[in-house]
């Protein structure tokens, strides 16, 4: 069995896939995204930042451990695990591993993912998770690069395999003011989206500024300062948009 490096495990969450579920938040990502919420969970490795250790090592069996703590609540409410970040494929070898410990112990999994990665991980972890929550930022892979550092190539091209194969998916799209919440981003991503027979759902993620004070706590530079949030007939506007286009819509994870 593989080592892990977890900086957080929340419980009893509900926003992150069906039912009441435990959220394993696993240490580095690919990206730098603007608006990043978990900034300390950027850097892969364990860090020491403003004097608090980000990131503790799990073996397989010691984190199955701690998922099984709320096994009772996920029986009676359909939940299970989610595998969130940072990203989560970045930890390839422990996140297969997981997953498919848990569905040997009937624990349904959630995978929330970036999609960045390459396809083959994408096949492979696709036959072992019960759900995606994949986020889809940009459409265009120049601002897509600006605002996250890096392409939407094989972002576009995982989540195609995905929706083509039939898994399991509910795309979330974040609503950052000025980046991602624009009338030819949203317009390009329903179009890209609607090639497909079977509509996934779509949860809109409004942008909140409750992560700026962990920029300031840990020094690091927050690139949204000064940012608006959205309105509430902003956001409203964003979901009937893509309501009246098919897609089940919800705001929120």
């Amino acid at each position: 069995m593989g080592m892990g490096i977890i900086f957080n495990i929340q419980r009893f969450s509900v926003n992150d896939g069906p039912g009441i579920r435990t959220t394993v938040f696993m240490k580095g990502c690919p990206l730098s995204c603007w608006w990043c919420h978990n900034p300390e969970s950027r850097r892969f490795g364990k860090q020491v930042l403003n004097g608090k250790q980000m990131g503790s090592e799990y073996s397989a069996a010691g984190l199955l451990a701690e998922i099984e703590k709320d096994r009772l609540f996920y029986d009676e409410s359909g939940g299970g695990v989610t595998f969130s970040g940072g990203e989560p494929l970045s930890q390839s070898l422990f996140l297969t591993e997981m997953l498919q410990i848990c569905r040997e112990a009937g624990i349904h999994t959630a995978v929330d993912t970036t999609g960045y990665a390459s396809p083959e991980l994408i096949e492979k972890v696709a036959d072992a998770a019960g759900l995606f929550l994949y986020d889809l930022k940009l459409i265009d892979d120049v601002e897509h690069l600006k605002y996250t550092g890096v392409s939407n190539t094989e972002i576009l091209e995982n989540l195609d395999y995905l929706l083509t194969k039939g898994a399991n998916v509910v795309v979330r799209i974040p609503l950052i003011p000025g980046i991602t919440a624009t009338e030819g981003n949203i317009a390009g991503i329903k179009g890209f989206l609607s090639r497909y027979e079977n509509k996934p759902e779509i949860n809109l993620l409004p942008y909140h500024r409750i992560a700026e004070g962990k920029y300031a706590k840990y020094g690091l530079k927050y690139m949204m300062k000064g940012a608006k949030e959205l309105t509430d007939n902003e956001i409203a506007r964003h979901k009937t948009f893509f309501e009246e286009a098919g897609f089940p819509v919800k705001v929120g994870g």
